[in-house]
């Protein structure tokens, strides 16, 4: 099937899937014409990419775990290593995000935000910490 085609049932912008392919993670065969053919193995290729990418993992992560489908011998133990560290990446900048927000939340509570000058937010960013 043609690239549009392909894009459509990955869900996937047509851009992307030549990006996938300018990186290597999928390689799809070419016609007489020149145009890309892509196969069902191709797909399952861009489902597990475009589903792994909305997860948060990395293009290198994407790349793993695509070596590990294809590894028929592969052991279900791998895979779970690198979806582990991934989520542990996830709580970290969760913690990160929680201690952003509670810094935050009390400058944006004492800021009258009214239309004088005068602002908490401001005042306390000016302060060395």
């Amino acid at each position: 099937m043609n690239i549009s085609q392909a894009a459509g049932i990955a869900d996937l912008p047509v851009k992307t899937l030549r990006y996938y392919e300018d990186i290597g993670l999928v390689v799809p065969a070419r016609r007489e014409n020149g145009y890309r053919d892509y196969a069902n193995e191709d797909l399952a290729r861009l489902r597990l990419i475009g589903r792994a990418r909305k997860l948060g993992f990395s293009i290198e992560e994407c790349r793993n775990l695509l070596a590990l489908q294809a590894d028929k011998s592969r052991a279900s133990a791998d895979v779970k290593r690198i979806a582990q560290a991934h989520l542990r990446e996830i709580d970290e900048k969760i913690e990160e995000l929680q201690a952003l927000r509670s810094d935050l939340a009390p400058l944006v509570a004492a800021c009258k935000g009214d239309d004088s000058a005068e602002c908490a937010i401001l005042k306390d960013l000016e302060q060395p910490h």
